[in-house]
This record gives structure tokens, sequence and C-alpha cells, in this order.
């Protein structure tokens, strides 16, 4: 039965890594038509409609006083978020988003040390230092450390993964008790009448439905994306930290970005020696911050 559950682990392990690994070239193909607030929009909306059965029935489970803690896990750990990902692959490659998502797990503890009292040893603080000057390495590469030249795009990227450290440890604070699937669940369902406001009046997607000829190619990337990038992958997710531990399940960290460079190079991207540089220390960094 331990040997069962190991494999069992090792499979989510590698299909979460792949699916999320994959969200960022979903996100550049969609952006061929839609605009960074309608595929960021899309996806959650996606998402949330996907995951609204389970959202209702969560609604009678969940205290009330935790409902707003919920919606900003919401509105605050996703949305915000989808959005920021897709305005910066406006400018910023595939491959280099997946690496400087990385930045998560460095800000979950960063987070937790500053305002939620949880306790940093002296590798996490070097592994913190250590990964902010590898992604700053990477965007001074990209622009062969002309300063003028720097893609400051890549600094929505670590805002994103920012809210991701907020989110993450506002969960572990004040949402203990719930379970992992209402919190998901929940969450989304609480957005879902925001993201289907604005994107069906808020933004111009409403009008391509029936007048790009694209249409139908750009929506199966993002609802691939918000379907399985998000809804199922987050259930994905939480069984695998169920079966094996946080830990095991936080190493798609460093399988992630192997696999958003992947695309990244079969769709015609390319990385200097510089980057790549930058990828090997961000990934110390991220080892160094969350070894226990």
């Amino acid at each position: 039965m331990k040997n069962n559950q190991n494999r069992l682990a090792w499979v989510l392990l590698a299909l979460i890594s792949l699916i999320w690994g994959s969200s960022f070239i979903l996100i550049k193909k969609g952006l061929v038509l839609f605009s960074a607030d309608e595929v960021g929009t899309l996806r959650i909306f996606m998402a949330s409609l996907v995951l609204l059965p389970f959202g209702i029935r969560a609604m009678s489970r969940v205290p009330r006083k935790k409902l707003p803690y919920i919606f900003i896990v919401g509105f605050v750990g996703s949305y915000i978020p989808s959005m920021l990902f897709a305005l910066a692959q406006t400018r910023v490659d595939s491959a280099i988003t997946g690496v400087i998502n990385s930045f998560t797990p460095i800000f979950v503890s960063l987070f937790g040390a500053l305002f939620f009292q949880l306790q940093m040893s002296g590798r996490s603080v070097a592994g913190v230092v250590i990964g902010l000057l590898g992604c700053i390495f990477i965007l001074l590469g990209g622009a062969n450390f002309q300063i003028s030249g720097i893609n400051y795009y890549g600094f929505l990227i670590l805002a994103a993964t920012l809210m991701y450290g907020i989110n993450a440890n506002i969960i572990k604070s004040f949402l203990p008790e719930v379970k992992a699937l209402d919190i998901t669940a929940l969450s989304f369902t609480l957005i879902f009448p925001i993201c289907g406001s604005y994107l069906f009046w808020g933004t111009g997607f409403s009008d391509k439905i029936s007048t790009d000829p694209q249409f139908l190619k750009a929506f199966g990337y993002i609802a691939t994306l918000g379907v399985l990038g998000t809804a199922l992958a987050m259930f994905i997710f939480n069984n695998l930290v169920k079966i094996a531990s946080p830990v095991f399940a936080a190493s798609c960290t460093y399988i992630i970005p192997v696999i958003a460079i992947g695309w990244g190079l079969i769709d015609g991207e390319t990385l200097n020696i510089y980057q790549y540089l930058g990828i090997v220390i961000v990934l110390t960094g991220v080892y160094l911050a969350n070894r226990k």
C-alpha cells in the first residue's frame, strides 16, 4: 500500500509540474487574440465555472466570519495574479515568466516571517537574497547589462508571486480548519460574479465571439488554462499534499521552470548565457529558502 501511494505521489508531482509548467505558453497563445485583462479574467472565469458546484456546497460548511478571508484568497491570491501574469507576458517570454514564478515559496517564507510570526533560518534568509539577486541577473542579462534596456514587466511577475506569498500565509493563519477543497472552490465562487461582469461588460471579449475567426482557437488555450491549469491543478495539488507532504508537493517549484523553458524553446524563444546563469542562481535561492 505504501509503495502504491509513493508511486501515485510521483505521478501527481509529474502531472502538476507539467500542467503548471505549461500555463505560461498557454497565456502566450491566448494573448495572440485577447488582451491581457481578457486573458486573466477568462482564465479565472472558466476555473470558477468548473468549481461553482463545489463552492455552492462549501458555502453551508464554512463559517460566515471566514468568508472575507476566503474572498481575499480568491481576489488577491488568484484573480489579480492572473491579470499580472498576462500583462507581464505581453512583454516577457513565457520561459522567463516560468522561472520568476518560482519565487512563490520564497515570498511565502518571507511574508510568514515578517507579518505572521513564522520563523526563518539563516539559510532561508540567504536563499531569499540569492533568489532576488538571480532574478535581477536574469533581467539585466536579458538587457546585456544595460540599465536602460531592463524589461521592467518582469517585476509584474514578482508582484504576482508576492501576492501568492501573502495568500498562502492568510490560508495558513486564518483558515487552518477549513478544508483545502472548500477554500479553493469557495474562493473562486465568491469572485465569479466579478469576473463574469467584467469579462462580458468591461472588455471587448463579447465582440470577438462572433467577429474574429481566431476566437475558438484562442478561447481553447485559455479555457484549458482555466480548467486544467487552475481548477484541476489545485485539486491535484491538494491531494498531493495529503498523500505525501507539503515539502514534497512544493518540489514542483523546481520542475515547473524546466517545463516552461522547454515550451518556450519549442516556440522559438531564446535565452542568453547570462539568463541561464540567472536561472541557476534563482533555483539555488529557492532551494536554500525552502530546505528543511
